[in-house]
């Protein structure tokens, strides 16, 4: 039982760690997405290692869409953490009864 508190220790840091990226990617698209809602200049997008000029509509549409997904992945990633979380807690009070025994 011990072996599987580590486990779901292991699993909440790899998800933090994935929740962590996440954020900072939706951060990224959100200072993005500010930029390009006030500029009045040319609007281009990365690709691979060129620069390719684009719409700033569709750069918005395509910001806001990655937006979107990055978002519903933060939250998945929420609910898997209060689940592990719930069996890591039920786990650690059976450990506790065992060891009070």
């Amino acid at each position: 039982k011990i072996t599987q508190l580590q486990l779901y220790e292991q699993n909440l840091q790899n998800l933090l760690a994935q929740k962590q990226n996440f954020q900072s990617q939706l951060l990224e698209m959100e200072n993005a997405l500010k930029e390009l809602e006030t500029t009045k200049e040319e609007t281009f997008k990365i690709v691979g290692s060129i620069l390719i000029k684009e719409e700033k509509e569709k750069l918005i549409k395509d910001l806001i869409s990655k937006k979107e997904i990055i978002e519903l992945r933060i939250k998945n990633i929420d609910k898997q953490e209060s689940k592990i979380k719930e069996k890591a807690k039920q786990l650690q009070q059976e450990v506790i009864k065992e060891i009070e025994k």
